[in-house]
């Protein structure tokens, strides 16, 4: 058995039968600059709080696997250099190798399971890059949604990517994509897009429901719950769609590829909207982690 080390908040919470939900640390240590990292994930973990649940932070520290962070470790987490992204593919081997790893959408669902969490928060998913349907650059989020039962709260794939391509991949995986609140996708830094929602619910309570009738029926995997980003702090679709396609550009010319696509096109995006992108993308994973406490609390009921 691989070691499991709970943090003494999150210990206390399973102890006692209250809401937890999970977090992933590749924000920390991978999607900005100390300090704001960890003053983005200390915020984050205070609005679960302030919500009625507990925050849990994934990470593989020194090959143990950590379910939530004390105070010390966020801190030297995010200062750290040459941490390990770490997915489906390479968690089992950080883990064996006494390795330090954050862990990316597919990890934390991974982690969020063996903890016996089943609500987790996060920014973004990854899905389905442009051009996906000749070089299969898929993430393996989706795949994880179609095997992992835990539900996941995003504001919808990175807006980098192809999300009509990515919806047609979950939907074939039989991934339930629910939007709350509205009846199209958000795209991530804008609240609306021009896909239609495959579902949508309005009732915290009913999400709950859904995930309970799948168990129930013996369906594998998760949800997928897109929630909006909040419209004071997004960027219109139709402001952000030519600063997409302006970055692209940039990196189809610069023959930017593989792996590297994605922070480069992160970072332009953050240059090109002034650090807007960046003021939207902590505005949008700070909704996320409120309205997954929230659903943590119905799960907690419906088990009672």
């Amino acid at each position: 058995m691989i070691k499991i080390a709970y943090s003494a908040e999150v210990d206390k919470a399973k102890a006692e039968g209250g809401p937890i939900v999970a977090l992933e640390s590749t924000i920390i240590t991978h999607g900005m600059p100390y300090p704001r990292n960890v003053e983005t994930a200390a915020l984050v973990e205070q609005d679960i709080r302030d919500a009625g649940a507990t925050p849990a932070t994934m990470a593989v520290i020194k090959g143990v696997l950590h379910v939530g962070l004390e105070t010390d470790q966020l801190q030297e987490l995010g200062q750290a250099k040459n941490v390990a992204k770490i997915s489906r593919a390479d968690m089992a081997a950080c883990i064996a190798t006494g390795g330090t790893g954050a862990t990316t959408v597919a990890a934390t669902m991974i982690a969020a399971r063996l903890a016996g969490i089943a609500v987790f928060a996060t920014g973004g998913i990854g899905g389905v890059h442009k051009g996906g349907e000749t070089s299969f650059d898929i993430s393996a989020d989706l795949q994880e949604l179609a095997q992992t039962p835990v539900n996941v709260i995003c504001a919808g794939a990175k807006a980098i990517l192809d999300l009509a391509l990515t919806l047609e991949y979950l939907e074939t995986q039989g991934v339930p994509v629910i939007t709350y609140g509205q009846d199209t996708l958000p795209a991530f830094w804008s609240a609306q897009s021009d896909l239609p929602a495959p579902l949508r619910m309005d009732d915290v309570a009913l999400i709950a429901r859904a995930y309970a009738a799948r168990r129930d029926i013996g369906l594998p995997g998760g949800q997928l719950i897109a929630n909006p980003i909040p419209a004071d702090a997004q960027i219109p679709i139709e402001e952000l769609t030519p600063i997409l396609a302006q970055a692209q550009k940039e990196a189809d010319a610069l023959g930017v590829s593989g792996k590297a696509v994605t922070p480069f096109l992160l970072q332009r995006i953050f240059e090109l909207t002034e650090g807007r992108s960046l003021e939207a993308n902590i505005a949008l994973v700070r909704n996320n982690a409120k309205l997954a406490a929230r659903l943590a609390q119905e799960l907690n009921k419906l088990a009672k």
